[in-house]
């Protein structure tokens, strides 16, 4: 079979390399492949940012995917031979305090699926069947891979979030992460706005109007004047960043109101803000980080009931048979959300 794989640690080397199609062990299923989406990771992994160092080269990347069961171990019961499935790609070593206290998502050994053992832009893939969810009857195979970003959302707004009826909430970053999230609190009964750059005009703002949402370009707006107005000078309840930006957390501090709550949901590495002012104004930060099986059965039902519009959201142009153009056009801000059919990797 062929698999997508990063084959050195320079930035865009990406190559489609031939290897033999996995064997599961006892305790895994052999899963083909049906379709895969493209997320900010790896994007981050075709440029090698440093946070993807610890990787081994080639790997073979993807971790949100939906596939057929085709094959089960020895040990395996719960799960058949032609299921539809989708894999939580957070794998934990089972033995730490925090997989003891069901917070395998945090484990401090973690594995990671397509950066620390190979994963979905491949004809086949094996996962532990710990880690699988069965597709509920109905979902379209294509919305079904995008279960797993669904889901880390689904966690942020209602695990991880205060965001109720009502509620003023402020998106930064009309990346995939930020429209689910948009989509996601307003199925809570928020009022949501999407905030961008300039390089999201042409695209992903234009997608989030598309979904229902009001739009702001900071760059060329007033930032701290729209706040002011949106929100008749109170400030947001809740802001999610959703930037990976430096940008994004002083912006979220701009905008939230005293008493308010900003949650960290992209990963930006360093940034800085004055925190006397947090203080002062009792904003609560919260961080959230992947999703459990309760975030992805969430995940499935908002998107049976259509509250989650993934038909709209996703971008089925590009194949991984040409898979550099995708990840350029995803870094220009040209898409949001591709994906791949992934049985050409199996003709």
């Amino acid at each position: 079979m062929r698999g997508l794989a990063k084959t050195s640690r320079d930035a865009e080397s990406m190559e489609l390399v031939t290897v033999d199609r996995p064997e599961p062990a006892a305790d895994e299923a052999l899963i083909e492949v049906e379709y895969a989406g493209l997320c900010g990771s790896d994007a981050g992994i075709y440029q090698f940012k440093p946070a993807f160092e610890r990787m081994t080269v080639p790997t073979i990347i993807g971790h949100e995917y939906t596939g057929t069961v085709v094959e089960v171990g020895e040990e395996v019961t719960r799960l058949a031979p032609g299921q539809r499935v989708v894999e939580r790609p957070i794998r934990g070593c089972g033995e730490c305090f925090q997989c003891q206290t069901g917070a395998e998502n945090l484990c401090q050994d973690i594995q990671l699926t397509g950066i620390d053992r190979d994963g979905a832009y491949a004809g086949y893939i094996t996962a532990s069947v710990e880690s699988l969810q069965v597709v509920p009857d109905g979902v379209d195979p294509r919305h079904a891979a995008l279960a797993e970003p669904t889901a880390v959302c689904t966690r942020a707004v209602i695990e991880n979030s205060r965001v109720g009826a009502g509620d003023r909430v402020l998106v930064a970053g009309p990346g995939p992460i930020g429209l689910l999230t948009a989509q996601v609190a307003d199925a809570q009964g928020a009022t949501v706005t999407v905030a961008g750059v300039g390089r999201d005009t042409s695209y992903r703002l234009p997608l989030a109007t598309e979904l229902g949402y009001d739009t702001v370009n900071i760059e060329d707006t007033d930032a701290e004047a729209y706040w002011e107005a949106a929100t008749d000078g109170i400030g947001y309840d809740v802001v999610f960043d959703t930037t990976g930006h430096p940008s994004g957390l002083p912006m979220a501090a701009d905008a939230v109101r005293k008493g308010g709550q900003i949650v960290l949901v992209g990963q930006a590495g360093e940034t800085s803000i004055p925190t006397t002012p947090l203080v002062r104004a009792e904003v609560d930060l919260q961080c959230s980080y992947s999703a459990l099986y309760r975030d992805f059965d969430r995940a499935f039902r908002l998107i049976a009931t259509g509250d989650v519009d993934l038909e709209t959201f996703l971008d089925d142009r590009f194949s991984l048979t040409d898979a550099a153009e995708a990840f350029e056009t995803f870094l220009a801000g040209e898409t949001c959300k591709p994906v791949f059919d992934v049985s050409v990797l199996r003709e």
